[in-house]
């Protein structure tokens, strides 16, 4: 039999579930539906914690917010870029009040919305920083 593997099998593969099972990446697939997703989407815990994370220790210190609607300004702006954008990668950008304490007016952030194949060849979403692979 012919390896088609011009470095022979992977040694290790480390799948889509498994970083969603390990909290590496947050499943937002229900809440995206709602917003018009077709495939599943996901965000980094990076990504979450920059633009979604939000507590009432949050609301107390800073600004009254939650996770769900952050969630769905994340969401919300996704899809405009992805209706918008042409290829696997695109950049969008979101204000969102950063989650440091103490502000309480928004802030631009950046995120990257990248289409993949999934851990069975299917199309699905990341949402991610810039900066993470």
């Amino acid at each position: 039999m012919h390896d088609t593997h011009p470095f022979g099998p992977a040694i290790h593969v480390y799948t889509r579930a498994q970083a969603i099972a390990d909290g590496n990446l947050i499943d937002v697939s229900l809440t995206a539906a709602e917003v018009g997703f077709r495939y599943p989407v996901a965000l980094t815990s990076a990504a979450w914690a920059d633009c979604v994370a939000w507590s009432d220790a949050d609301n107390h210190r800073q600004t009254l917010q939650d996770e769900p609607g952050r969630l769905l300004d994340v969401l919300w702006l996704a899809k405009l870029a992805a209706k918008k954008g042409r290829g696997q990668s695109l950049t969008f950008d979101l204000r969102r009040v950063p989650r440091d304490g103490h502000s309480v007016y928004s802030h631009k952030a950046r995120l990257r919305l990248v289409i993949g194949p999934g851990d069975a060849g299917e199309p699905v979403l990341t949402i991610m920083l810039p900066d993470e692979d």
